[in-house]
């Protein structure tokens, strides 16, 4: 008689049967959303797309860059969706085929800021008239000079203030808002900027806004979707699926509150005008 001698995993083998190949696991779901630069320097994308991931499974890479950049990066089919603020920059991208349709999503405002003291005594001016009084003043001017939303909407002011600027108290940076606006603190010259990206990063400035509140100075946020037909890689359902939800109400309402515990008032409002 044989007497066979069984190890406890040997055992375990022999009872649970054959071995099975496991499933390969799912590549994990990404796209890449080309946006504006203020959006990540104000922090909303931090409070917005956890929620969308974790509910989702599908991860977003953000390239956050002028709104002129993230328009070009879709163009050359390295993005699925663009979130950006400069409506005739838009609509040339739709009109072109490159996208389908401006959503839009929030707005805020533009600022001029500059030196508390206010030397080319812009207050209480037009945008225009602010414009016109740096450039008779000759006082520092820091332009984002980078094709974003922000450096176009600075080059209409000034076109509507029949100004050229090009002297060297006019200075362009080639950077984003927030570099932006270091720069002109430390420079103590007057910039353009976006509020939201102002009020987030107000306690390190030595800047004060002066010309506010002005109907000239809406600032639009859309989302674009991207034609297929230009870009076959594009991944049309995860753009989708993020469109929807900065259409919920918990993206809504995350957008209406953003701001007012640190900054202590909203950086953005929900819709495209007020």
């Amino acid at each position: 008689m044989r007497i066979w001698m069984w190890s406890v995993p040997a055992l375990i083998a022999v009872l649970a049967g054959p071995v099975r190949a496991q499933e390969p696991a799912a590549p994990p779901r990404t796209m890449t959303l080309a946006t504006t630069t203020s959006v990540e320097n104000s922090g909303l994308l931090d409070a917005l797309l956890p929620g969308f991931e974790q509910g989702s499974g599908i991860a977003v890479k953000v390239v956050a860059v002028g709104t002129g950049a993230a328009l070009r990066i879709a163009r050359e089919g390295n993005a699925d969706l663009v979130f950006v603020h400069d409506p005739k920059s838009e609509e040339a991208f739709v009109s072109e085929g490159f996208g389908l349709e401006r959503i839009p999503v929030m707005f805020n405002y533009f600022w001029i800021a500059g030196p508390a003291a206010d030397p080319a005594g812009i207050k209480g001016a037009s945008p225009e008239a602010a414009f016109r009084k740096i450039a008779e003043a000759r006082t520092p001017f820091v332009s984002r000079g980078d094709k974003s939303g922000t450096h176009e909407k600075e080059k209409s002011l000034w076109a509507a203030a029949g100004i050229a600027p090009a002297e060297e108290w006019y200075l362009e940076s080639g950077q984003g808002m927030i570099e932006t606006l270091r720069i002109a603190s430390q420079k103590g010259a007057y910039t353009l900027t976006d509020n939201a990206t102002f009020l987030f990063h107000r306690r390190d400035l030595d800047l004060a806004p002066l010309i506010i509140g002005s109907d000239l100075l809406l600032n639009p946020y859309s989302l674009i979707p991207l034609n297929p037909a230009k870009n076959p890689g594009l991944k049309k359902e995860e753009a989708a699926a993020l469109v929807s939800f900065f259409a919920s109400a918990a993206a809504r309402e995350t957008i209406a509150a953003y701001g007012k515990e640190k900054a202590g008032e909203a950086l953005f409002f929900v819709g495209d005008k007020p």
